[in-house]
């Protein structure tokens, strides 16, 4: 049985001490390590050996006057979820179990949470009777029966050129999908029209549905204010992002089939006096290199500059998809070479077979400062960097080039004239002095190979 970690005993932890079963001293350093490793007192007390699951749970029994339930032997009946929607059972760590005449049965991890209680018999519109259950297994209960559908489905573009997403908003759809199917509808019209930046945003008529395209944002319809709570929770569930949670930032991302071919698009939410903001950009499976640069010899130029120690920048404005190519560099890399590849990155946009990827969490403070401290204890010969944003990173990345390292890293520039600019920087001399190739993205059927020496003429 997994140990309680509710938070009921925060407020009950000294009467542990005044009926005996811990010292003082006890409660005090349990708390400590509890502090220490982001648990629970209780998992704590547990972990630590100061107490037996059984007695801590015979306790809480006796002092809530609520029985305990271990779920790990409990199957909910499936057909109480309509009471509970799944972003209040994640938010106050709750399930439905059963219902009898007017009385709903329900686990929580805090049964001393009267607000969770008057806000679940406002909506079931019945009386709730509680029983306690170990959070952890609520969570796990929760995730098995509310997300029985974890995809957006197949995105069939045909010839719909001019598809409208509100087609599917204004069926008359009373199925439980219904949500799911105007999130892929909204997709499917991102995808038609070649849009790689969609985003909701609170609005006077509902939260509207946005696509960004080369700078200027083009709305497209609202979804309406009876339908946000539950569009937003499901596209963050989708999304693997937890639904209960608005008043922080949080990324994620969502795999969907275009043509049966798999597309990922990263989720990113920020808070706002409006509600939440929640921007989505679509990342298209890399190609191979071949297929993106077409001339031979500036092939060969670039997979040289794999082989040896320098900086491979790789230049384009934005949306030009500098992203793409560099993943198809990696790509090629990892087909071409026996390097140890690896990448630091804020979200993975595609698993790429023989390649080490690294996702930033700043949850547990795995940040770009945190892996430039480590990553060369993994000896890597190729490192791609996602966007460096202090002259102490770039400084640090550019001093691996002397150790023998490959460095990957995405240059924003408009175009030409615009690189040539801020090269002129003395901050860019070493930069400019330690890059072995520059691939510029004029377009997406233009793209240009500098080598050392032509780089060098170009910028002066």
């Amino acid at each position: 049985m997994t140990a309680i970690t509710n938070k009921t005993l925060e407020t009950l932890k000294y009467d542990l001490v005044r009926e005996g079963l811990v010292q003082y001293e006890i409660v005090e350093q349990a708390q400590e390590i509890a502090d220490a490793r982001n648990i629970n007192i209780g998992q704590a007390l547990i972990d630590s050996g100061f107490i037996s699951e059984e007695k801590l749970i015979k306790f809480l029994e006796a002092k809530l006057h609520t029985p305990f339930v271990n779920l790990d032997d409990y199957e909910p009946d499936k057909k109480c979820l309509k009471y509970i929607n799944y972003s209040d059972a994640r938010r106050y760590k709750i399930i439905p179990l059963f219902k009898i005449e007017n009385t709903l049965t329900v686990a929580m991890s805090d049964p001393r949470n009267l607000f969770a209680i008057d806000k679940i018999m406002e909506s079931a519109e019945c009386e709730i009777d509680p029983v306690l259950a170990n959070e952890e297994t609520i969570l796990k209960k929760i995730d098995e029966y509310y997300k029985t559908d974890v995809t957006v489905g197949n995105i069939l573009t045909g010839y719909d050129t001019g598809y409208d997403w509100r087609e599917e908003l204004h069926k008359e759809d009373l199925s439980d999908d219904h949500i799911q199917k105007i999130i892929r509808a909204i997709l499917k019209q991102a995808i038609v029209e070649d849009i790689h930046e969609v985003v909701f945003q609170g609005e006077d008529e509902g939260l509207g549905v946005n696509f960004k395209k080369q700078s200027e944002i083009i709305n497209k319809g609202f979804i309406p204010a009876v339908l946000i709570s539950s569009f937003v929770a499901k596209l963050k569930s989708l999304s693997e992002l937890d639904p209960s949670v608005s008043e922080v930032p949080q990324l994620g991302k969502l795999c969907f089939k275009v043509d049966d071919i798999v597309v990922m698009s990263s989720v990113s939410t920020f808070p706002t006096i409006m509600g939440e903001r929640i921007f989505l950009k679509i990342y298209k499976p890399p190609k191979q290199l071949s297929e993106i640069i077409s001339s031979k010899f500036e092939l060969t130029e670039i997979r040289q500059s794999l082989e040896k120690p320098g900086i491979i920048l790789v230049c384009g404005s934005s949306l030009s998809g500098k992203t793409h190519v560099i993943y198809s560099l990696l790509q090629e890399a990892a087909k071409t070479t026996s390097k140890n590849i690896m990448t630091l990155e804020s979200i993975a946009k595609y698993e790429l077979k023989g390649v080490n990827q690294c996702e930033f969490n700043e949850n547990v403070g795995f940040n770009m400062d945190k892996a430039a401290r480590f990553i060369t204890f993994q000896n890597p010969d190729i490192i791609y960097l996602e966007g460096i944003k202090s002259k102490a990173s770039f400084d640090y990345f550019s001093s691996l080039v002397y150790d023998g390292k490959t460095i990957i890293m995405e240059f924003l520039s408009n175009n030409m004239d615009d690189l040539r600019s801020k090269m002129a920087f003395s901050d860019f001399d070493t930069l400019k002095s330690i890059t072995t190739s520059m691939i510029f993205i004029h377009s997406k059927n233009s793209i240009e190979v500098f080598d050392k020496d032509s780089l060098q003429k170009y910028l002066g």
